[in-house]
C-alpha cells in the first residue's frame, strides 16, 4: 500500500532518505524551545491586540496573513497538492479545530477578561487530556514513568492556577476550556490523518479555511470593525507570521516525528512562560508559587522525554 493511500493529506509519497535525516537533525536542535517561546507569546499578542478590533476581526486577519503567506510559498515552491476531495477535507477539519475553534475561544477568554498566563494555565492541560486521547483512539502506549510524568506536569500546573483564584469569571474559564478541547481534537486528527502532509501546501490550506470561517462570522457580528493602531499592527504580523505559521510549523514537524502524546508534553511549559510573559509585558503578577508550579511542570517534561 503506499503512502498516498495511508495518508490522503499529500499528494505524493515521501521519500524517508530525504525527510529522515531532517528530522533526526531537528531532534537535536532546539525546536521544542522555540516551540515553546512562540505559542506562548501568541496569548500576550493578542490580549495586546484585543482592545482594538473583535475577536473574530482579529482572527480573520491572523488566519488570512498567514495563508496568504504560505499558499504563496507552496506556489513557489512547487509544494505537492492533495489529490483527493477526502485529503482537502482532512486538512479543513485540522483547521477548524486546531484554529478556529481553539483560537475563537481563547480569545474572546482574553476579551472577556482572562489573563494571558491564566489562558496559557489552561492550555497547560492539554498534555494530560491529549496523552489520554491518543491512548485510547491512536493506540499510543504509556508506561508507568510516562504516567506519573503525566501527573507531575498536571500537578505543576495546578500549583500555577491556585495562585489564581478563579473569581467569578466561569464564563470566560469554560470558553478556554472549550477551546482547550478544540486544540486537543485537532492534535489527535492532524497526527491520525495528516501526519504526512506538507507543511506548506497543508499549512495553508489549513489557514485559508480558517480565515473563510472566522471571515463569515466577523462581518455580522463585528462589522470588521479594526482600530489601525501601531500595536495592533505590530501584535497581527506576530500572530500571522511567527505565531501561526512558525509556531505550528515546528508543531506539525515535532507531532510528525514523535508521538502525540510526547508532543503535547511540552505544552506542561506553557504555562510558566506564558505567566512570565505576561508579568513582564503586560504588567499581569507572578508569584512564587507559580514559579514553583513552572518548575515542576518542567521537571515532568525532562522525566518524561529522557531516554530509557
Amino acid at each position: 500500500m503506499s503512502t498516498t493511500s495511508l495518508s490522503p493529506c499529500i499528494a505524493r509519497p515521501l521519500r524517508p532518505r530525504r525527510v529522515d535525516p531532517l528530522l533526526r537533525a531537528a531532534a537535536g536542535s532546539s525546536l521544542p524551545l522555540l516551540f515553546i517561546l512562540l505559542w506562548s507569546s501568541g496569548y500576550v499578542a493578542g490580549k495586546l491586540a484585543l482592545p482594538h478590533t473583535g475577536p473574530l476581526t482579529l482572527l480573520t486577519l491572523r488566519f488570512g496573513l498567514a495563508a496568504v503567506v504560505l499558499l504563496a510559498v507552496a506556489a513557489a515552491t512547487g509544494a505537492p497538492w492533495p489529490r483527493s476531495a477526502r485529503g482537502w477535507a482532512h486538512l479543513a477539519v485540522v483547521g477548524l479545530l486546531m484554529q478556529v475553534l481553539h483560537f475563537s475561544c481563547i480569545y474572546f477568554a482574553l476579551r472577556s477578561g482572562l489573563s494571558a498566563g491564566v489562558a496559557g494555565l489552561l492550555i497547560g492541560l492539554m498534555p494530560l487530556a491529549t496523552a489520554l486521547g491518543a491512548h485510547l483512539w491512536l493506540a499510543e502506549r504509556l508506561d508507568g514513568r510516562q504516567w506519573l510524568a503525566l501527573l507531575g506536569g498536571l500537578a505543576g500546573v495546578a500549583l500555577v492556577i491556585a495562585d489564581k483564584p478563579l473569581g467569578g469569571a466561569w464564563t470566560a474559564y469554560a470558553v478556554a476550556g472549550l477551546g482547550l478541547l478544540g486544540l486537543v481534537a485537532g492534535t489527535l486528527y492532524q497526527k491520525r490523518f495528516c501526519a504526512n502532509m506538507d507543511l506548506r501546501s497543508g499549512a495553508g490550506v489549513q489557514m485559508a479555511v480558517s480565515a473563510l470561517a472566522v471571515a463569515a462570522f466577523a462581518g455580522p457580528l463585528e462589522g470588521f470593525a479594526v482600530d489601525w493602531t501601531p500595536e495592533l499592527v505590530g501584535a497581527w504580523l506576530w500572530l500571522g507570521l511567527v505565531n501561526s505559521i512558525g509556531a505550528f510549523s515546528l508543531m506539525f514537524l515535532m507531532i510528525r516525528r514523535g508521538q502525540a502524546g510526547q508532543v503535547a508534553r511540552l505544552f506542561f511549559l506553557i504555562p510558566g512562560v506564558s505567566a512570565l510573559m505576561g508579568f513582564v509585558l503586560l504588567g499581569e503578577r507572578l508569584a512564587p508559587l507559580a514559579m514553583a508550579g513552572f518548575a515542576l511542570s518542567a521537571l515532568a517534561v525532562c522525566a518524561a522525554a529522557a531516554k530509557r
